[in-house]
């Protein structure tokens, strides 16, 4: 059975794992370290939620969704929310990105977000294909990176 809960700071290495584990499968562009998800996942200071899913008491994949402020990496308008999904290679088409979606849409609901950005590796096909699915449309495309957007 797969547990989804809040991500927390011991998270952060099986989190690592999940990327890498990615990045193995060619579908991430850098390997990361449990330093890189705690900074960029689990500081909270623009998060909004962070979910992680937990198997046999491993993480197996997370959601996160965070709320764009001035100057942010991605270039995404300021208030917007901006969401990223990272799932095991191993544990994909199984609906566990429906489930985290699930939480993390009703938290940019909770939130007061009106908008969502999603930017996906224009290599990334199942990716691709996960945010269509959840409703999400492009509206940027810079060559490399697909930029898609919901609006809630």
């Amino acid at each position: 059975m797969i547990e989804l809960r809040p991500a927390v700071l011991s998270d952060a290495e099986e989190m690592a794992e999940v990327q890498n584990a990615i990045f193995r499968a060619g579908l991430r562009a850098a390997p990361v370290d449990a330093d890189q998800i705690r900074e960029v996942y689990l500081s909270g200071e623009h998060t909004v939620v962070c979910t992680v899913a937990v198997e046999d008491g491993r993480v197996i994949g997370f959601q996160s969704l965070k709320r764009a402020w001035p100057g942010n990496p991605y270039d995404v308008t300021v208030g917007w929310g901006v969401i990223g999904t990272h799932i095991h290679p191993d544990a994909g088409r199984t609906g566990l990105g429906r489930r985290l979606f699930a939480v993390s849409r009703a938290a940019a609901v909770a939130a007061g977000l009106r908008h969502v950005d999603a930017g996906i590796g224009a290599d990334n096909s199942p990716a691709l294909a996960y945010y269509q699915a959840m409703g999400f449309r492009p509206y940027r495309d810079d060559g490399a990176l697909v930029s898609h957007r919901l609006d809630l």
